[in-house]
């Protein structure tokens, strides 16, 4: 299967799915990355081989998987239990954790204010992700900004629901987007 960077180069829509619904729209789309927003641990392995059979790559976010604590060790048990191809996750130790063991990462960011804004560099610089992905995804400005400061590449995600908003994010200088619109997965 592709590296998911070559994916999001042919197909920038990613699929967030926060419920059983979802990823079977997801499934069903064109989408060929996978954000798993929902399960614990023991919904999870099941829910990652169902994406991994349908051939497209399943990315596990960590911070919202319910039984899994916020420490390293948890990538170690997710890595073993359900071999997903990435992770997501707010948290720098497990980024790094999960880069040592050959996952993909995406660390997200909330830009709430200029605070935030300002910690992204030392945030990613701590994690040192594959991808960031800031919130909400519809702040065009914010984006290009973001993308002219950092040399990790952005995913724009939350709040996306129209193809202008994909195509505003994707013009400002995002290589991706991620929403849980359903609507957007097949443009």
């Amino acid at each position: 299967m592709p590296a998911a960077k070559d994916i999001l180069l042919d197909c920038p829509i990613i699929a967030a799915v926060k419920n059983d619904s979802d990823l079977e729209e997801a499934l069903r789309s064109e989408c060929q990355i996978v954000f798993l927003l929902y399960g614990n641990l023991v919904t999870v392995d099941a829910l990652v081989q169902k994406i991994r059979r349908r051939k497209k790559l399943a990315i596990v976010h960590m911070d919202l998987i319910d039984g899994l604590s916020s420490r390293e060790i948890a990538v170690d048990g997710l890595a073993k239990l359900c071999r997903p191809d990435g992770i997501i996750s707010t948290r720098a130790a497990q980024i790094r954790r999960a880069r040592q063991l050959g996952l993909f990462t995406v660390q997200r960011a909330f830009i709430l204010d200029s605070l935030s804004l300002e910690s992204l560099g030392a945030q990613l610089e701590a994690g040192k992700p594959d991808f960031v992905e800031i919130l909400p995804g519809i702040m065009p400005r914010i984006i290009r900004e973001i993308t002219e400061k950092i040399s990790v590449p952005l995913i724009a995600g939350g709040l996306i629901q129209h193809k202008q908003e994909v195509l505003q994010a994707l013009d400002a200088g995002a290589v991706a987007v991620s929403t849980t619109c359903q609507a957007v997965w097949n443009m």
